[in-house]
């Protein structure tokens, strides 16, 4: 049975909303790296820390990985083995994908508190605005999801990236102009169309903008590697402290647009800044390296480190905003070769 929906419908008149990163996971979702194009030269060298990340959050969830088939999740299991992984909480999932971003493709999972029911947004996927074809796999992944568990399914009919979105569980989102406006998204819809859609399929109720991403971020500025809510009124924000830096404006400007910023409730946000890494560069080219990528599980939050001296800071910074959970850093200097870490890798499914 296909649990497709009429756009006519949206999931927050039905009661819907997606919940903060911090409400408690059923599991979390993973499509398994293996297109050597997005790790060129270094596809074979992210296993081991993608699997320590993935060995982390099996302490407190279950871990579903989409494979292309069996082949690919004999491969898994056999590197998942290698850092000891518990593998009795890792669930394999044959819905083939062109990439690894399951952040950005893969279901949008939103709650029903009142009536303990679950859905799905599968908001269209272009992979950034056409540039990295093809991307018709990881366009359906959330519909084949919903329908595997036969869960409701909401096709918006626009296009939307997991990323490009924060949410501190009380109807406000975070995201940026430099994104959501872009031309290569939806050309055909103003920031009040987008925010209708924001309000209809996340059960939102205030969108609050920033400016531009960060340098070397092929995302046209996603959220997630800027700032992010830590609780519902607080949110980290990297600063750039080397005015010479190509980041250091951006990210100033983005934190003066933060103080102006008020919540539903009137009160200004909290805010704490968190420092950028040094510059990593691969092959001539500046990635988008960040703190800010880090992803909230049930009992750690993992954060991307880059083997450089405030990778410490850090994690101590968000330590302290994470009391309730082991804030662990794992090594990202390979995996930001993609253009991402954990958190474009991963997408959370909450209880409900």
């Amino acid at each position: 049975m296909d649990h497709r929906l009429s756009t006519m419908v949206n999931p927050a008149k039905a009661g819907f909303r997606f919940p903060a990163e911090w409400h408690p996971h059923t599991a979390t979702w993973l499509s398994w790296p293996h297109k050597e194009e997005s790790w060129p030269g270094k596809l074979m060298t992210i296993y081991p820390k993608y699997c320590e990340f993935i060995k982390v959050l099996t302490e407190g969830e279950l871990v579903r990985i989409n494979v292309k088939d069996e082949q690919m999740a004999a491969f898994a299991r056999q590197q998942l083995q290698l850092v000891g992984a518990d593998l009795s909480k890792i669930e394999f999932f044959e819905f083939a994908t062109n990439d690894a971003w399951c952040r950005d493709h893969g279901p949008a999972f939103l709650i029903n508190a009142d009536t303990k029911e679950k859905c799905i947004v599968d908001w269209g996927y272009n992979a950034w605005g056409g540039k990295y074809p093809p991307f018709d796999l990881d366009d359906v992944i959330p519909t084949k999801i919903g329908n595997y568990f036969g869960l409701p399914v909401y096709n918006p009919g626009i296009v939307m990236e997991g990323g490009s979105v924060d949410f501190n569980g009380k109807g406000t989102i975070l995201t940026t102009t430099a994104c959501l406006l872009n031309k290569n998204r939806n050309p055909h819809l103003n920031q009040q169309q987008i925010e209708e859609y924001l309000y209809n399929y996340y059960g939102a109720e205030q969108i609050l903008w920033l400016g531009d991403g960060i340098i070397g971020d092929d995302t046209d500025g996603h959220i997630d590697d800027i700032t992010r809510f830590v609780n519902e009124d607080t949110v980290v924000t990297v600063v750039e402290e080397n005015k010479n830096d190509e980041n250091y404006h951006i990210l100033q400007e983005n934190l003066q647009t933060l103080k102006t910023m008020r919540l539903l409730n009137g009160k200004q946000l909290d805010i704490i800044e968190l420092p950028m890494p040094n510059v990593v560069v691969y092959d001539g080219q500046r990635l988008p390296a960040s703190y800010a990528n880090f992803y909230i599980g049930n009992t750690a939050v993992v954060v991307p480190t880059y083997r450089c001296n405030n990778d410490d800071r850090a994690l101590e910074i968000l330590q302290g905003c994470f009391p309730e959970r082991k804030v662990i850093g794992i090594d990202s200097t390979d995996i930001i070769w993609g253009l991402g870490s954990f958190h474009c890798l991963s997408q959370q499914e909450p209880e409900v």
